[in-house]
């Protein structure tokens, strides 16, 4: 088992990158920090004769770091009720993967198990279930089973290990990954 962890984190070692590391914590997995990454916004050319024009930046490199890996994990914080703008900027060039010759995009993904980490700061596990909610329909779309979610609260740096919840949460995750 291969197992990627997508850090949509602006802030390093917040809330929600350490309740992720806490969830592999012991398994050996890679961490790719989307802010550490140039990744441009979409720009739609789906109707276009031509399709989608190439890019220069890192979607590439970490689009092939996902189709190598079993099992995702998306982890990025609340941010106005969504997910944050470094993860839905990588979410959103998922269009053009779909219509990418040199990736059988939606196959590859079916083939995955996918988790999404949150932390928010207003209450989180009711506010933060429609972003739940976004990322089902997102892996519903592409044939990626949804294999859970955690949802902690915290909001200034660390607090989360105060969530004792989410920190059960976290190991139990590691648990089943382990298993696996």
């Amino acid at each position: 088992m291969k197992v990627l962890v997508l850090q949509g984190s602006s802030r390093e070692n917040g809330n929600t990158e350490l309740l992720a590391n806490l969830a592999v914590e012991g398994i050996p997995h890679t961490t790719i920090r989307l802010r550490e990454k140039k990744i441009l916004p979409i720009l739609d050319q789906r109707h276009e004769p031509d399709g989608f024009a190439a890019v220069a930046d890192d979607y590439d490199e970490v689009i092939e770091a996902v189709l190598a890996h079993d099992t995702l994990v998306f982890a990025t914080p609340i941010y106005w009720y969504g997910m944050s703008g470094h993860m839905k900027n990588f979410v959103d060039r998922w269009s053009q993967s779909l219509r990418d010759k040199r990736y059988a995009f939606k196959d590859a993904l079916g083939q995955k198990q996918a988790y999404v980490i949150t932390t928010g700061g207003d209450e989180p596990r009711i506010k933060g279930l429609p972003l739940i909610q976004q990322f089902q329909y997102i892996f519903s779309f592409v044939g990626m089973p949804f294999a859970g979610y955690i949802i902690g609260e915290g909001n200034k740096p660390g607090e989360i290990m105060e969530d004792e919840k989410a920190v059960a949460d976290a190991e139990r995750l590691r648990d089943r990954l382990l298993a696996t």
